[in-house]
């Protein structure tokens, strides 16, 4: 595009949005009050930062066939095949987090207000049972955490590993300072 690769230029949306779900995800597993509001918006931008490893990858590869085949370019490329294999599972994880806590929050406010109009002496089954909903929560925030940690782990090694096979034998060499001040 314009004379550039494409992977450089696709590769930002990962580099942002990986990062954003990794951090939504998070709060959206640790705190359970911003679930209603936030939980299906961070859901949203998951499926985004999920969907662009491909493209992301695609690229990579386009580019790949282009340059001359280092060891460092290798690592680089083994590890962006597998951030897809740490992001998607975050996908499932916080989307089913927060579905289910969408629903043991609906059942227990029907369950609340039934239990209101019924009158003394009558029970409604509830649909979900809260100790096993209540459970499966906190089974899926700490999948969340620990799948949303390794994709972090897994964006900076990529990147580092990319700004290795780009850059690793470029020398950076700090330019002399020129102290040209007006007089005044």
């Amino acid at each position: 595009m314009f004379g550039l690769p494409l992977h450089p230029l696709v590769v930002h949306a990962v580099v942002v949005l990986v990062p954003a779900a990794v951090i939504g995800s998070v709060l959206v597993a640790a705190w359970p009050r911003i679930r209603p509001r936030w939980g299906w918006p961070v859901v949203a931008l998951t499926a985004l930062a999920t969907l662009a490893i491909p493209v992301a990858t695609s690229t990579g590869e386009g580019l790949e066939h282009n340059l001359p085949r280092t060891a460092a370019m290798e690592t680089h490329t083994q590890l962006g095949d597998e951030l897809l294999v740490f992001v998607a599972p975050l996908l499932l994880f916080v989307a089913g987090l927060v579905l289910l806590d969408h629903l043991r929050r609906r059942t227990t406010d029907r369950d609340t207000a039934t239990a209101r109009h019924a009158g003394p002496g009558t029970m409604a089954a509830p649909r979900i049972r809260d100790g096993q909903a209540r459970v499966g929560v906190v089974v899926l925030a700490v999948l969340v955490v620990v799948f949303a940690v390794v994709s972090a782990v897994q964006v900076v090694r990529i990147g580092d590993s990319g700004a290795r096979a780009a850059w690793g034998g470029v020398q950076y060499a700090p330019q002399p300072r020129h102290l040209d001040r007006p007089a005044g």
